[in-house]
Formats: C-alpha cells, sequence, structure tokens
C-alpha cells in the first residue's frame, strides 16, 4: 500500500516506482532532476513516488540526489537485498545448514541469507529457532519439527525485522547452542553495520550463544559500514562463498579466524571443527526441549 495516499498503487505506478528503483539500484546514487528527465513524469510525481519507496527503505533522499545502494549509514531494504546475489546466498545457507544438528537451538538475525538458510531447516528438525526476522519466521511457521520463538519489540519495515529494549530484553534472557548471522561489510577484518540498532540485536544474538557463525558473500568485503559489530575472530566459523578472493581470506586467517569457503563445509568434519575450535567461551547453554513443536 502507498505511505502517501493510502491507496494501492495502479499497475502504471508499480511499473514506474520499479523503473525508478532499477534505475537508482544501477547507478547507486543519482540527482533527483536527472531521473525526472530520465522517467519522463512530471518532478512532483516523481517525488511522491520517491517519498513513497523511502517510506518503504527502498531508497534515501538527500539533498537533490537518491541513494539506493547500502551506505556507512544506511542499510537497503529486505525487500531489495532478497533480490540480490541469491545464487551466492543460497550457496552459503546450504553450507550453513550441513553445520546443523537436529535438537539444537539456534538463533537467526535480520539478514536475507537467513530466509534462505530457513527454507532449509525442516530437515534438520526437530529445532528451536530464535529470529528477530519476520521472513524467517514466515518460512517456518507452517513446520511442525521447529519450534519457534519470535523475538518482537519495535518493528522496522525497512528490515522487516523487530529491534529495540523488548527485542534486547527477550534475547538476554535465552541461551542457544548457535548463532548464525552475516553483516553488511567486513572491512579489515572487523564486521560492520550501518545502523545501531541492527548492531545491539546482532550483539546480544552472539552473547546468547555457545557457538556463533558468520557467512558472508564476496561483495561484503568492497563495502562499508558505520559500526562495528565483532572482530571475524570472534566468531567460531566465517563461511565465505567461492567467488572470495584469497587476500580477503588471508586478512581474516591472520587475524585468527577459522574460515571455510562453501565448498569446504562437510558435514563430519565441519561440525567437529565448530564443536572443538573457535574463541567462544560465554558459557552459553543450549536451550532444554529444543525442537518441540
Amino acid at each position: 500500500m502507498s505511505a502517501t495516499s493510502g491507496r494501492r498503487p495502479s499497475g502504471k505506478q508499480q511499473d514506474r516506482r520499479r523503473r525508478i528503483t532499477e534505475l537508482v539500484m544501477a547507478e547507486g546514487s543519482l540527482r533527483i532532476d536527472d531521473l525526472v528527465a530520465t522517467v519522463g513524469a512530471s518532478a512532483m510525481t516523481v517525488y511522491r513516488d520517491l517519498a513513497d519507496l523511502e517510506s518503504q527503505g527502498l531508497v534515501h533522499r538527500n539533498r537533490g540526489y537518491v541513494s539506493a545502494a547500502s551506505s556507512l549509514l544506511y542499510e537497503a531494504a529486505s525487500e531489495y537485498r532478497m533480490q540480490q546475489n541469491e545464487a551466492e546466498k543460497d550457496e552459503l545457507a546450504a553450507a550453513a545448514a550441513e553445520l546443523i544438528e537436529p535438537g539444537q537451538a539456534l538463533v537467526l538475525d535480520d539478514s536475507t541469507t537467513g530466509v534462505y538458510l530457513a527454507r532449509r531447516l525442516p530437515e534438520r528438525a526437530p529445532l528451536t529457532v530464535v529470529t528477530n526476522h519476520r521472513g524467517v519466521f514466515g518460512e517456518l511457521a507452517a513446520h511442525q519439527g521447529v519450534h519457534l520463538i519470535s523475538i518482537g519489540g519495535d518493528y522496522l519495515p525497512w528490515a522487516d525485522a523487530f529491534v529495540g529494549g523488548m527485542a534486547l530484553d527477550a534475547l538476554r534472557g535465552l541461551r542457544v547452542d548457535l548463532a548464525v548471522m552475516s553483516v553488511s561489510a567486513v572491512t579489515d577484518g572487523i564486521c560492520c553495520y550501518p545502523q545501531q540498532e541492527m548492531v545491539q540485536i546482532k550483539k546480544a544474538m552472539l552473547a546468547a550463544a555457545s557457538r556463533r557463525v558468520l557467512y558472508v558473500d564476496h561483495t561484503k568485503f568492497r563495502r562499508r559500514a558505520l559500526h562495528t559489530v565483532a572482530p571475524a575472530e570472534e566468531f567460531d566459523m566465517v563461511i565465505v562463498d567461492s567467488a572470495t578472493p584469497d587476500a580477503e581470506i588471508e586478512v581474516l586467517v591472520q587475524r585468527g579466524a577459522t574460515v571455510r569457503r562453501t565448498g569446504e563445509i562437510h558435514p563430519e568434519t565441519s561440525k567437529k571443527d565448530l564443536a572443538t575450535t573457535g574463541p567462544s567461551s560465554n558459557g552459553a547453554a543450549g536451550v532444554q526441549g529444543a525442537g518441540r513443536a
């Protein structure tokens, strides 16, 4: 539904807004005047479209420019991220799924890769899955073998996830076997995210978990973000996709991180690695009764 009009956009409006989104995503940043000329609609119409797209978290306007790409200050909307690097996300999700054993309790963050992982979890049931992401919850809600715990709080439409004090309090009261998450950027071995409110949630998830897994595709190493989540070596395992440059992996290894490419994840050896290596020492115990629907 359109945030500006209160009515569902017409087919023509949807097509125009889709084109605007595609143009901005392709360029990264555009002058709004140039966008008006390219689209061929009136300036008032384009500004209305941009206001609606901004309310959905798809674009950001600033002093005559419009931007859609993730930046130091903004993460792109979940709806857009779900359509990006789909093959890489599925590759990472398949590898992460090999580390999960029936009976475990795990927490998944707001990353869209988590939605791809959620699609693979029923075959690992029984499981308990804790999440603040509505997309992950939706993927698992119909599966009887998965005990779902939804972390509520303040809803962020652009992230399709819940944050805030209520969410933090809920996470602080839980202990799980495994946290699996992603971040917006990995810079010099430091995992970062643009928004502080989401960083707080991710840190609380890490604190609640006995073991921690990070999965990131190769594009995350080309990005920058404002706030630190954790150094890569604080994860028990870092999973990278097959296109990740050797130089980036070497940076992580030199910091002391355990890094595996997706093709190197083998069920028995990788589960053993996760159980016996890594820095986790918070003493978190698995949620009792995991997997009961």
